[in-house]
């Protein structure tokens, strides 16, 4: 009688592997072109393992971009427990982003399945629109929390004055740095990473002192 533990083991196993072959496939070629053959021959399992693990190839990108999101979100969230040391805005700035851009490093598939899919018509077709939504929301909160830490000198309420002013412009700083550093065009993500948290640090400055000056 087969152990059912074995064989849970073994589902498991299975399906994340074909996470593994999904996510990177899916960032080469995009949703579209990613066919059940293609990760079928670059797992070694038959196509009906798709299919009971994700029920269609949309589940399946569903359940890529969850995993990423977590796992990337998860690793932010380790890069940066100890917290900036104490500095001037753009110092601790400067601390956030480079930790944050090694993580752009460490795990560019998912980054790229995501910008591709944003960029396109890809998501609504495979019905992830929300999940794509939600993880640009997401982004832009843990933004968020990043910039208002770095102002936090300033205290609570100009801090947070900053960051709701500058995290999209940031957001847009690393989307255009990522899709830069992906075309082998201009300097590599660290120096584009200096560069935004100088930008950063010299636009929510002088907002901290329109919002100091108005009292």
């Amino acid at each position: 009688m087969a152990d059912p533990r074995r064989s849970n083991r073994r589902g498991r196993r299975s399906r994340e592997e074909i996470l593994d072959a999904a996510t990177r496939v899916m960032a080469e070629r995009g949703y579209a072109a990613t066919s059940l053959s293609t990760l079928s021959r670059e797992t070694g399992l038959p196509k009906s393992a798709v299919y009971h693990h994700f029920r269609s190839k949309g589940g399946l990108l569903s359940a890529v971009m969850a995993r990423g999101a977590y796992d990337f979100f998860a690793a932010m969230r380790a890069a940066h427990a100890d917290g900036p040391p104490p500095g001037t805005p753009r110092e601790r700035l400067d601390w956030f982003l480079r930790r944050t851009g090694e993580m752009f490093v460490a795990r560019p598939d998912f980054l790229r399945l995501h910008l591709t899919l944003v960029m396109s018509s890809e998501a609504a077709e495979a019905e992830v629109g929300a999940l794509i939504a939600q993880v640009r929301r997401d982004g832009r909160a843990y933004m968020h929390g990043m910039i208002r830490a770095a102002f936090a000198g300033e205290g609570a309420e100009i801090a947070r004055a900053v960051a709701d002013r500058l995290d999209h412009f940031a957001i847009a700083g690393f989307d255009g740095a990522f899709v830069a550093v992906q075309a082998g065009s201009g300097p590599d993500l660290f120096e584009q990473m200096r560069l935004l948290a100088e930008a950063l640090a010299v636009l929510g400055e002088a907002r901290a002192g329109e919002l100091r000056a108005r009292g």
